[in-house]
Formats: C-alpha cells, structure tokens, sequence
C-alpha cells in the first residue's frame, strides 16, 4: 500500500527543524530508516534523543538529517495533513446520520463521513468501531491512543446492525472487551432515536456498558437531529416535551443508582432534552467534571456558573456609567438563557442596551436550534431591519474549522457589509462573553 507523501507545509520558529534548514515544501520520507504512516508513527519514532529524518528538498534532492534533542522535545515540523494520511471514511449508513440530511450543493467537505480512529484521539470525533480491521485496533491499542470516543447507540446487536446498516455492527461489545482489557478509555454516545433505541433498549445499553467502567468513563445522551431534507429516508418522530420528560426521569434514576455503585452519574444528557422538555438544567456539579462537554452536555449550565462569577470577579471594573448599545444573535436553543445574562449585565450596567435576537433555523428546519448551525444567510434575513447598535455579537460555534465562514460559505465579512454592522466573535465561556459584552480585558 503507498503510503500519502508527508508534505511539510510550515517549520515552527527557532525550531530544530529551523535550525537544520527544513523548508517549507519539504517531504518527510522516513524517520530512523521508517516508513511513516501517519502521525502516530511520527510521534513515536521522533520521541528519542537521536532521530534520523530522511528529507526530500524541493528541487528532489535526498539526505538525513541527523538529530540530537531531549527526549519527546518536538522537533518543529507542520505537515499537510494533521493525521499525515487521508482520514478513514466511514462505510456505514446510519438511519440518523446527519449528514444524509443536508441539502445538495454544499461545499464538498461537508459530506465527508469519517469513522477514524485517530481523530476520535486528536479531535474528539466519535468512531462506531464497525469500520476496524485488526490492524486498525493493534493500532490503538499499540499506541494507546486513550481516551477514545466510541459512538455505541445501542447493545441490542441485532438492533445496532439495523440502526448503523451494518453487518459488522455486532462486534462492538466484543471489541470494546480488547480495548478495555489493553486500559483504553472510552466515552460513549448514545444518539437517541424515539421509539427505536430509547426506553428499555436504553436501559439495556446503559447497564451493558457500565461493566466496563472504569475504562468507560462517561456515556452521552443526545437527540437525533432532524432537518426538512429528510426525503426517502427512514422516518423518525422528533421528541416532544412529553417524551423528553420521560427519558430525562429515565436517566435520573440511573444516575442515583450509578452514583451510590461507582460513584459517578456515568450517564449524562445533552442540554437539548432539559430544553425541549422545558426543565431545569442540572447544576454544574451534576455534571462532574465535564467529560461530554463538546457533545453539548452540560453547555449552559456552564456558560451560566463562568458568567455569574465573572461578574463577580469583574465588579471593580465594570462599566457602570458608561452609555452602550450591541446586540447578540444566538440559536433559538440558547436563547432565554443568553438573554437572561445580558439582563443581568444591565442590571449591573444600566446605560448599557442589550438587543438579543433568537434565529430561526429556516435553512434546516424547525427542529434544529442550537448555534452552531446557524448559517449566514439566515442570519442576514432575520437582523436585515433590526436594531443592531454598535457592533453584533456571535458565538464561535456557527464558524466552521478555525476559518471565518460559515456552513453555508458565508463569511463574517459578507454578514457585516449586508448588516452594515461591526461583529464580534466571542468564545464559548462566561468570561468571554461578558468581556465582549462589555468591552474589558480578561484578566490574565
């Protein structure tokens, strides 16, 4: 099998790298005489005092460039592709996989389905484990690649062959067993489809998974997601407020019991069910130490904690005289919440002027409300007439790999020359957002 050329795309400043006169441009053929296959490979053979790096230049000229450093000191090299070879491409066909239900004409990328290991470890991606051959697991456990995001959704096997369409589906338990047995991690993920794999399918696969705690450390819950482009695929019913409220009871009572067992809740809800089923969020203790958070577990609870103690912290500096006028747009899913802070902001700041404008998800659909899906041209539309003041605030989550665009290719720029407005980014934490509210410095 060819192995993806490792291309060198940036040498970190006074680097060793630097110092050996690697360029951009450069190819990595080898490490102490080794194939690399991808970045594990790499991290592994450079970890050494002495490392042999054989380079091929720009111009095609071959040599070795021979290292002596402490050891695990990294060595400065930026590569094409953060895994140093194509990502895995996932050869399932789930009934609630999201990306099935977007709509033609987006930018390629966005269809992509990736089941790989390595981004589990790297970017927190959730893999199903169906898509392994031996290899790939000797991999995992070779390195020990730990924690790992394994996206379980059921143990009813027979189910999970019919739910990810997949006849290899079975063998999840089987090769959870290896991991745990080689002390890999594991966080898990439940993607809860109504009247499929909820009520007593959802027991069973919460009690089969805990016996491998510790090394399965947390399990999230969180609701299929449904947009209006879900023509000619397997129909699914949205959760209501009713049905929310039963599998909120549902995991309470597993998370009493958990907790006196093991001392750990283990299992965890996405914010999604305590908003649907206009309940209560959790208190931020509830969700230990936040394991799940990039699921959108535990999201709000926390924004609110950082935000009121922020205030707190900033007391001193706080604009109290100070006259101004912003808005904010968040999704619908947010919104009570991100209103209710900026109203304790003028409360403590009553010359400040907050306009907070919920938007409607008219590109996906009525059920999709979180912020990180929002597109620019939904945004734009509905903020077209409103009173904007000085500058617009919006949440990091809608933009999409570290770039200024959105998901439907819109870039911040174009929304502020159609608003005629200045916007702000502001990152998803209490102290963040109070800051951009309020103009301030975070404290270091």
């Amino acid at each position: 099998m060819e192995l993806k050329q490792n291309v060198i795309i940036k040498i970190e400043q006074d680097s060793i790298a630097q110092e050996l006169g690697i360029e951009a441009g450069d190819i990595l053929l080898a490490v102490n005489g080794q194939p690399v296959k991808d970045v594990f490979d790499y991290r592994y053979f450079t970890q050494e005092e002495y490392v042999e790096l054989t380079i091929r230049t720009i111009s095609g000229e071959e040599y070795i460039a021979e290292i002596e450093k402490e050891e695990y000191e990294d060595i400065g090299i930026v590569f094409e592709s953060g895994l140093m070879d194509n990502a895995k491409s996932c050869r399932n066909k789930c009934i609630f996989c999201f990306i099935d239900q977007l709509p033609k004409g987006m930018r390629e990328s966005l269809y992509f389905k990736d089941d790989d290991s390595r981004l589990s470890f790297l970017q927190g991606n959730y893999v199903t484990l169906t898509n392994m051959s031996e290899e790939d697991i000797n991999h995992i456990i070779f390195y020990h690649l730990s924690p790992i995001n394994v996206s379980i959704h059921t143990t009813d096997l027979e189910l999970r062959k019919k739910m990810l369409k997949n006849p290899n589906a079975d063998k999840v338990l089987e090769v959870m067993e290896r991991l745990a047995g080689a002390g890999i991690e594991m966080n898990l993920q439940v993607v809860l489809c109504r009247g499929i794999n909820d009520g007593a399918i959802l027991d069973k696969t919460i009690e089969d998974c805990v016996r491998f705690f510790p090394h399965t450390k947390s399990m999230s819950v969180v609701p299929i997601g449904l947009t209006k482009y879900r023509q000619n695929l397997y129909p699914m019913i949205p959760f209501d407020r009713q049905e929310s409220e039963k599998v909120i009871a549902q995991v309470e009572n597993w998370q009493k019991k958990l907790k006196q067992q093991i001392d750990t809740n283990f299992v965890f809800l996405s914010d999604e069910f305590y908003l649907k089923a206009q309940h209560p969020l959790p208190s931020c203790e509830e969700y230990e130490d936040f394991t799940q958070y990039e699921n959108g577990v535990g999201m709000l609870s926390l924004l609110e904690q950082e935000f009121e103690q922020a205030l707190k912290d900033y007391q001193q500096k706080l604009p109290k005289q100070k006259q101004n006028i912003l808005s904010i747009a968040t999704g619908e899913a947010a919104y009570n919440l991100i209103k209710k802070l900026c109203d304790r902001v003028v409360e403590c700041c009553p010359n400040y002027q907050i306009y907070v404008y919920p938007i409607h998800n008219d590109f996906f659909g009525d059920e999709i409300t979180v912020s990180g899906l929002l597109t620019g041209q939904d945004i734009i539309k509905q903020l077209k007439e409103k009173e904007l003041g000085n500058y617009l605030l919006l949440p990091e989550s809608l933009l999409r790999n570290d770039t200024t665009m959105l998901l439907d290719d819109i870039e911040i720029e174009d929304i502020e020359k159609e608003l005629n407005i200045p916007i702000k980014i502001t990152k998803n934490t209490g102290e963040k957002l109070l800051c951009n509210i309020l103009d301030l410095e975070e404290k270091k």
